[in-house]
């Protein structure tokens, strides 16, 4: 029997870990879970929030939409109540700006941390923002209808959330430029034939096969996933004698760890 926990549910996010998985859900449909400050503050809290025994964090959205992207009240005067509007923080100084750009980031950096595998599971609508959050994950799975795109240059604005770096790494620097400068929509098929997708399911398979992919992760020992995680996340940036290098490194601790050798 899994123990069934509900860990954080507000500003349009919600956490519930059942054993080794946690789910993050994005739950505002009627706005077609649209993002706003608040809702990226309650993204990072859930990451800070996850129990050191969750492997796998699955992350969706409720409704037909994935998330449409960012909430378009974040351009008007009176931005969201409480907080300063983005005009407001155009016209401050720039240090500020940085930081608390800096600060949105945070709720799209946490799910590439070795110790988990984040499982994105997207239908309709990933827009902008919606776009970014589904490119911070390690791997997707799309529903048939999905559409990405990524919009922000179409306001004159550019993709700030961290999604240009794994877009390039995903499809390629030519393919990622096209589709950032013209913000056209990625439909189901083309993802999956770049590799912007693992796999493509029918809308009503989607949460089923976010399940089977979470099963699939568990299977293996936790530090050999993390060992390998690790190892094939820096491998862009090492060469090849370093990447042999850092294998053999990764090796000698599993195997050490397998003998129950310590130092």
């Amino acid at each position: 029997m899994t123990s069934l926990d509900s860990v954080l549910d507000k500003d349009g996010v919600r956490l519930v870990v059942d054993d080794a998985v946690a789910t993050v859900t994005l739950a505002n449909p009627a706005k077609r879970n649209a993002q706003s400050p608040a809702l990226w503050r309650a993204l990072a809290e859930a990451g800070r929030a996850l129990p050191g025994t969750v492997r796998v964090v699955v992350l969706r959205g409720e409704g037909q939409s994935f998330s449409a992207g960012l909430d378009r009240q974040a351009f008007t005067p009176e931005g969201f109540d409480g907080e300063p509007s983005f005009i407001d923080m155009a016209r401050g100084p720039e240090t500020e700006l940085d930081a608390t750009i800096a600060e949105y980031q945070e709720a799209f950096t946490w799910w590439r941390r070795n110790d988990i595998v984040s499982i994105a599971a997207v239908q309709g609508h990933a827009i902008g923002a919606g776009f970014q959050l589904a490119l911070a994950c390690d791997l997707r799975i799309a529903a048939e209808d999905v559409q990405f795109a990524m919009r922000e240059t179409s306001l004159g604005l550019v993709p700030d959330l961290t999604g240009t770096h794994p877009l390039v790494n995903l499809v390629g620097y030519a393919r990622a430029l096209e589709i950032c400068a013209t913000g056209r929509y990625v439909h189901a098929e083309e993802a999956e034939r770049t590799g912007l997708v693992n796999l493509v399911v029918p809308a009503d398979q989607l949460e089923e096969a976010a399940r089977d992919l979470a099963a699939a992760l568990l299977a293996a020992p936790r530090d050999a996933v993390v060992e390998t995680k690790a190892l094939l996340g820096g491998a862009a940036s090492r060469t090849y004698e370093e990447q042999r290098t850092a294998e053999r490194a990764a090796q000698g601790r599993r195997l050490r760890d397998l003998a129950g050798v310590t130092d």
